[in-house]
């Protein structure tokens, strides 16, 4: 699970990016093992993709460790790029060339013969499902297919961990979840996937362990199950209401004996419990008739809502 001499793939102790005044990661540590999916989940302006830049060699560290292949960024960064491979927050697609040679094109930058690089094109677009858009040119393609043409891109140099920032945001469900496929696919084939994202399910889908990051730190970390066994309880009962005049302002009178926590938010309230079921009847017992009720499992939001008291995504 880990380098050759026993080392993480990737090593950070007290790890610090500062723009100025602006400290956007504070002194966070984490290791990523060869062969697992690792995310770091939070909210726009938590400092995820400051800390993909650092790893990435594209920024430089402002304070404490970072080791990437047991090897320093500032020193051997053209060394740890040449084993990365990065899917960066915004594709950086050449909409004048055709899909295929986009890979090719990439590739030459790795050193690769020509004669390589077509077939490994040609097995990047069949892993994608665009072997049929090959010689279509970037910029009619959807938004999903872009993805996972920068997916494959990628992927042409054969990399040691895989560095995906946001790797579905502004997706549709449907183009998500292809996404999501080929992103399982390849962390089943051993590829090791460090990645970002404000979305909860996709860190359920695709992470084996993961870090929580508010405001440049990292304020939890463990699998996605672990977590929420943590932090929060098995089932969560959701109430809204029709309108505030419905709504009680204290919920202790309703809910006392009932549930472990409440959670007001502003077009809801969330019950944690163990039983939802059970929470539900003793509300209606006691006379509490809200306009509508959810009884649903634990998520991760849940969790950022119990850590820091405010949703995911702002």
């Amino acid at each position: 699970m880990t380098t050759q001499d026993g080392q993480p793939l990737i090593h950070a102790r007290g790890l610090v990016k500062r723009f100025g005044e602006l400290v956007a990661v504070d002194a966070i540590d984490f290791d990523l093992q060869r062969g697992e999916a690792f995310g770091f989940l939070g909210p726009n302006g938590a400092g995820k993709t400051s800390t993909m830049r650092m790893i990435g060699c594209v920024s430089p560290v402002s304070e404490g460790t970072l080791r990437v292949f047991d090897l320093d960024p500032a020193e051997d960064g053209v060394e740890i790029r040449a084993r990365l491979g990065v899917v960066p927050q915004e594709d950086s697609l050449d909409l004048e060339l055709t899909v295929r040679e986009n890979i090719i094109v990439y590739g030459r930058y790795f050193g690769l013969a020509r004669s390589v690089l077509k077939q490994r094109a040609d097995e990047l677009l069949d892993f994608v499902e665009l072997t049929e858009r090959a010689k279509d040119r970037v910029e009619p393609l959807s938004g999903g297919m872009k993805r996972r043409l920068t997916i494959a891109r990628s992927l042409v140099n054969e990399p040691e961990v895989l560095l995906l920032d946001e790797p579905t945001t502004g997706l549709d469900p449907q183009a998500r979840h292809v996404v999501w496929d080929r992103l399982y696919r390849l962390k089943r084939q051993g590829v090791t996937l460090l990645l970002t994202t404000h979305y909860m399910d996709e860190a359920e889908q695709l992470c084996d362990r993961l870090v929580v990051m508010d405001k440049g730190k990292i304020v939890a970390e463990g699998s996605p199950r672990e977590l929420i066994e943590r932090y929060s309880t098995r089932e969560v009962v959701e109430l809204r209401f029709a309108d505030d005049d419905g709504r009680p302002e204290d919920f202790s009178e309703w809910t006392d004996g009932l549930v472990s926590r409440v959670e007001p938010l502003p077009d809801r309230v969330l019950l944690y419990t163990d039983d939802g079921d059970a929470a539900s009847h003793g509300l209606h017992e006691r006379g509490l008739v809200p306009e509508s009720i959810l009884v649903r499992r634990s998520t991760l939001e849940d969790v950022f809502l119990h850590l820091t008291g405010r949703s995911l995504i702002e």
